[in-house]
């Protein structure tokens, strides 16, 4: 399936000088705002927006993707942005669909609009949730089914979404606190300009330290 596919999203990213807005996804701001810096882990980082916001406010950051063109492209916003801030991201080249995060290690873990089949989607997010430190956070975001109906450019395949008590239910319940499922309304455009509201599927939960069995 092309949108799947690595070769077709280097095409994409060489076929635009941008891609994405260069803003950090609203929901990585609204939740991680609070929390203090350390170690985080960004998927899908696409043209380093997220990973950057990180950087600036103190985080390390492990950003992943499998598009060299937008990893290289997201390193030269980071150099752009100053080199305490590229000093704390490092950019890895590796399919999510596939590759092992370290275990544990990672005191943020976010996920932006990583829309896979079902199978594969479960698999990265059960990964994703193992990289996530005691006391750390994990961070769900992904379109909402509703957004099918609203005209906002979403591909027609119901398959790739997904809710965030979907997430949750997939957590082992004596080992995180769930703090956040909802589907968060927020502004949306569709093609013609329109404004339109779509709505974000949004997870949160933190590991439980180590001893916190409650």
């Amino acid at each position: 399936m092309r949108m799947f596919d690595e070769a077709a999203w280097e095409e994409r990213y060489r076929s635009s000088d941008r891609i994405w807005s260069g803003h950090p996804n609203p929901q990585l701001v609204a939740e991680a705002s609070g929390l203090a810096p350390g170690t985080a882990l960004d998927v899908g980082c696409g043209e380093g927006a997220d990973a950057i916001w990180l950087a600036d406010r103190g985080w390390r950051v492990t950003a992943v993707d499998f598009a060299t063109a937008a990893l290289r492209r997201a390193a030269a916003h980071a150099d752009a942005a100053g080199p305490d801030v590229a000093g704390r991201i490092d950019w890895v080249h590796e399919d999510l669909r596939a590759w092992v995060p370290p275990g544990g290690g990672f005191g943020l873990v976010t996920a932006q609009y990583m829309h896979l089949p079902p199978v594969e989607r479960r698999g990265l997010f059960a990964r994703l949730a193992d990289a996530v430190a005691p006391a750390g956070t994990l961070l769900i975001v992904g379109h909402d089914l509703t957004d099918l109906e609203t005209g906002a450019h979403r591909p027609d395949m119901p398959e790739l979404f997904f809710t965030a008590d979907e997430v949750a239910r997939s957590l082992d319940g004596g080992s995180w606190d769930v703090l956040t499922t909802e589907a968060r309304p927020r502004p949306g455009h569709v093609h013609e300009g329109q404004d339109i509201t779509v709505h974000d599927a949004v997870l949160v939960a933190r590991r439980r330290a180590v001893g916190d069995t409650h």
